[in-house]
């Protein structure tokens, strides 16, 4: 396998100094800006389809301020920009933005916009413009979840110029810009959010290196270059639009299929590569590998401490030590998923890990199940309490859950029943995962949760979070309400001292991991297989989807 990278370079790695002054890119036609033939690494070829396979579930809406999942923002991080983005150092950079200032208080937040930019229906990029998207996205009828709970703290917003937006926030937030960052929170046309949501879920209108032609669904969205793009902040490498004429965006759910459409160059990139896939591409050249690790929090499973048995600490400890997580990694991950010990990822600076508290250790499992009054079996060896077996009902989405996850859940299932405890895999579709969610039937659960920076603490573990956004998603599934965690999230997110942020954070981390509220297991894995004629693949978003528009097909 050539060129192996281990992380993903951020959004346009071009990028080394940049300032309030920097000088607008601009528009030029594809003539223009690259060579128009040639094939080698560093001569850029203009033309061609490049055709993505993706195995996660196709979304429903195209438009991420609608929901606001992970397939949302790999698509429509190619048509839509967000306002900051990160560097390819991780620094976060104004984008869309050209700045912004706080006020002492942290209570006032004004952002001004670039000049020059246009939405793709041309509609100007400004102050208004990003105001209709922030009530587009509080807006309950928007149904939004990620980027809802990511803009909370707005009070109020008024233009006070052309392109400068004053915020009025409830509480300090220092995690706005953060949030600014994310697809889910990235800014469309005004006038196109005016039409219906069915209008606008079938394509959306952005700033971006292409545009949605068509989606015909169950198939492919067919993304074409925007020949009038101007990029926000100028590359001297790369000036003009995208390389590629257009990107066909097909869903292939089944790992092997999709495989196997790159090795017959059906597709030049797929996502959701599965480890064995991973260590048997690594033995041929013609395929390449990007690894591209989530920021925010960790992949987790995590118990539900409102109803029995998991609102007994001790059955929770238990738990975590009956089962053998690293040996299941071992042998079914390949070395591609490194065994985390924190609530957060390991791109996040601020995460906090602990080793010790997640030992394999069935004898100290059977001690604290004891302790808790468990201390019968039955026929099946599972352990029992006032005449209740100790079971545990498991809803997996096997559109978030890779095969190897799967059966890395069955492993542990194994390993848990040895200490007598029953675990129930219930494989579901999203929608009925979903469902048992909202109903509370569920006692474990592994939900990615995607948002940069340490804020998402706040969303997973605060006590407000046990309240549905509009949307009806709750993300603090292991229902945590305790008043000393929401005071350490509330001091962590609002304060303007970086060093007690930090330290905040770690308190925050290291009171859910002694409480016993989830079992880390890994990085949300982001790992893409990508053909050799695929070229200058890496760039990605702040949350680690793959941007193209620096990318070329050399044939």
């Amino acid at each position: 396998m050539k060129n192996v990278r281990p992380l993903a370079r951020r959004l346009f790695p071009a990028l080394t100094v940049l300032t309030a002054a920097l000088v607008l890119a601009g528009c030029s036609s594809p003539a223009d800006s690259a060579p128009e033939s040639g094939t080698d690494a560093g001569t850029p070829v203009i033309g061609g389809t490049m055709v993505y396979a993706s195995g996660d579930a196709e979304p429903t809406c195209l438009d991420p301020h609608v929901g606001g999942n992970y397939p949302q923002a790999l698509v429509a991080s190619q048509f839509l920009e967000t306002l900051y983005t990160k560097d390819a150092e991780g620094k976060l950079i104004p984008w869309l933005a050209e700045d912004s200032t706080v006020s002492e208080d942290g209570l006032t937040h004004t952002l001004t916009l670039r000049d020059g930019i246009s939405f793709t229906d041309g509609t100007a990029l400004d102050a208004a413009a990003v105001k209709a998207n922030f009530e587009h996205l509080l807006d309950p009828k928007t149904s939004s979840s990620t980027g809802y709970l990511a803009l909370g703290k707005i009070d109020s917003m008024k233009a006070t110029e052309t392109n400068t937006l004053e915020l009025k926030l409830k509480t300090p937030d220092n995690s706005l810009l953060e949030s600014f960052s994310m697809p889910w929170v990235a800014i469309e046309s005004p006038t196109a959010l005016k039409r219906s949501q069915e209008e606008n879920c079938a394509a959306p209108v952005g700033t971006g290196p292409f545009k949605v032609e068509s989606w015909k669904k169950q198939e492919a969205v067919n993304l074409i270059r925007n020949e009038d793009y101007v990029r926000p902040v100028a590359d001297p490498n790369h000036e003009g639009t995208a390389y590629l004429d257009a990107i066909t965006w097909r869903f292939i759910p089944e790992a092997a299929t999709r495989y196997a459409a790159l090795q017959a160059g059906e597709v030049q990139i797929i996502d959701n590569a599965q480890p064995d896939t991973i260590a048997a591409a690594a033995k041929n050249q013609a395929i390449e590998h990007l690894d591209a690790p989530r920021p925010g929090a960790s992949n987790r499973i995590e118990l539900n401490s409102s109803k029995a048995p998991f609102n007994d600490s001790k059955v929770r400890e238990a738990f975590i030590h009956a089962v053998n997580v690293d040996a299941g990694i071992d042998s079914l991950f390949f070395g591609t998923a490194p065994r985390s010990h924190s609530p957060l990822s390991s791109v996040e600076p601020l995460g906090f890990s602990a080793p010790s508290l997640f030992d394999y250790d069935p004898t100290k499992a059977a001690e604290l199940l004891d302790a808790a009054g468990w201390d019968e079996r039955d026929g099946q060896g599972y352990r029992v309490k006032d005449g209740t077996r100790l079971s545990l009902t498991f809803p997996v989405s096997t559109s978030q859950s890779v095969p190897a996850e799967q059966s890395l859940f069955e492993q542990l299932q194994a390993t848990a029943k040895e200490s007598g405890i029953e675990i129930k895999i219930n494989l579901l579709d999203l929608s009925s995962w979903y469902g048992k969610l909202a109903k509370n039937d569920y006692n474990l659960v592994s939900a990615p949760y995607t948002k940069v920076g340490p804020s998402v603490l706040s969303v997973l573990f605060h006590s407000d979070s046990t309240i549905p956004a509009p949307s009806g998603y709750f993300a603090n599934l292991s229902q945590v309400k305790d008043p000393a965690l929401d005071a350490l999230l509330d001091t962590a997110g609002s304060t303007l001292d970086t060093a007690e942020r930090q330290e905040k954070y770690a308190q925050a981390q290291k009171l859910v991991l002694e409480g016993h509220y989830l079992l880390p297991l890994y990085d949300q894995q982001n790992h893409f297989l990508y053909s050799s004629e695929l070229l200058n693949v890496g760039a990605t978003t702040a949350v680690a989807s793959p941007v193209f528009f620096d990318t070329w097909l050399a044939k």
